[in-house]
Order: C-alpha cells, then structure tokens, then sequence
C-alpha cells in the first residue's frame, strides 16, 4: 500500500510504501458504564432559622451492563521510495461491543 506522506529521514513529502502489519498484543477490557442518577429534592418546612429547608435524596435509577472493549496494538513498519529510510510505528486500534 503506498502514500503521500511525511518521511522521517529526509524530511520532506514523497510516496511511502506500508511494507508490514503486524498485530503484537490483543486483550479485552470491561468498562463500567455509566450509571444515571436522579436526585428527590424534599421541602421538610421551616427551619429553625425562618427559611425553608430541603434535603436532597440521592436515588439510583438505572445500572446497565459493563461495556467490552476490545483492544488491538500494531506494529506498522514504513518505508520512503524516494531515500529508502525504513522506520516502524506503533498504533491501537479499539472497537466497542455494546
């Protein structure tokens, strides 16, 4: 697969060639998710100071499944058509299951 893109070694724009993509670690993680929240907020009178006093009342409404993430990590390595200067990158990949 070639490019346009920036090369390292000589410092200007020329083809680049993907010569190899290897995948070095894949893993799973679980993520909470995000659990909604409401408040109750109560009016319980008058204070002792006059003013009206409220209390408010956390209330959990919602708990959901956790979210898996897949996560892949690979290994690009690159090479310039124009000077030959070979160089590799690291890069993740992550997909979301619902």
């Amino acid at each position: 697969m070639e490019f346009f893109r920036h090369c390292l070694g000589f410092g200007r724009r020329f083809h680049i060639k993907l010569e190899s993509k290897k995948l070095m670690t894949e893993h799973r993680e679980s993520m909470p998710r995000f659990v909604p929240r409401a408040a109750v907020v109560r009016s319980t009178g008058r204070g002792s100071s006059g003013f009206a006093a409220t209390s408010i009342t956390p209330i959990a409404v919602q708990e959901g499944k956790p979210i898996i993430v897949d996560i892949k990590e690979f290994q690009h390595a690159y090479k310039c058509e124009h000077c030959g200067h070979e160089w590799s990158e690291t890069r993740l990949a992550s997909r979301r299951e619902a």
